[in-house]
């Protein structure tokens, strides 16, 4: 069995810092992992790619060929993805080992995550590998500066969990660049209430019944938590790690490793 990250959310989120930060945590603790790029878009890393998917396909060759703009050859360039998953990503997978561990960096377009279908046929045919794959959702922190734009950030990984149908965890991003993290600390533990006040305060009256429902997902179901990610603190890198790690079950199947010992041993 495969373990994988599927790491998605808006462009600027710092998808790639988490990817190389992870890499870099895991280097340390002597543990493997393995980063593939899956943003056609690329151009430089601070990790070492283990898969490319500018070797099967690159934006500024679709842009150039087909005369589109940026969005839509991204969008031809993750469609051509999703026409190969049966030969260019299956040869990839096939140099991984069973219980390797791998950790895919998504493109920043959120149509891909909420209403297209190209990730989650991704996501089905590494299921059909035997991969255990969980999202893990970037959001800046920098951008939840009010509650109308925390709801917002909860509606988007709202429908990346609806469309992708796999375990979750969102993440609030750069929180080493937050000057006020008590503004911050309001939305990791969100109280209904004071958020439907708050809300209604910046609404017309008649919005206040979708305020209401939208709050109740968020507040009664816990639909939606983030955890905030400081990448100055490796306690904070070990955290999250740890989160994914449980959503995946890695290491729940290792084998026990029993100590050799001297049957004599035993008389002493």
């Amino acid at each position: 069995m495969g373990y994988a990250q599927l790491v998605i959310g808006p462009a600027g989120s710092g998808k790639s810092t988490y990817c190389s930060s992870l890499h870099r945590h895991c280097e340390t603790a002597g543990r493997s992992i393995h980063i593939v790029n899956l943003d056609p878009a690329a151009e430089q890393f601070d990790y070492p790619v283990a898969m490319d998917i500018r070797e099967l396909i690159c934006l500024d060759d679709v842009m150039e060929e087909l005369g589109l703009g940026p969005n839509g050859a991204l969008m031809y360039c993750m469609e051509e993805l999703e026409d190969n998953l049966d030969d260019w990503l299956t040869d990839e997978l096939d140099n991984y080992m069973d219980d390797d561990y791998l950790v895919f960096d998504c493109p920043g377009q959120i149509e891909l995550f909420s209403h297209v279908p190209v990730l989650r046929n991704f996501v089905e045919h590494l299921k059909s590998k035997n991969f255990n794959v969980c999202v893990v959702y970037l959001l800046d922190s920098q951008f939840i500066t009010d509650v109308t734009k925390f709801i917002s950030g909860c509606m988007a990984s709202l429908s990346a969990m609806v469309q992708l149908e796999l375990p979750h965890v969102n993440i609030l991003s750069k929180m080493d660049l937050v000057t006020n993290k008590r503004d911050i600390g309001n939305y990791l533990n969100p109280q209904g209430q004071v958020l439907l006040s708050e809300l209604n305060q910046r609404m017309a009256p008649q919005f206040f019944k979708l305020n209401k429902a939208l709050i109740d997902l968020v507040d009664q179901y816990s639909m939606v938590s983030f955890v905030p990610l400081d990448l100055r603190k490796e306690s904070s890198i070990r955290y999250i790690l740890s989160q994914i790690d449980n959503c995946i079950q890695y290491g729940e199947d290792a084998d026990v490793k029993v100590k050799d010992f001297d049957p004599e041993d035993i008389d002493d």
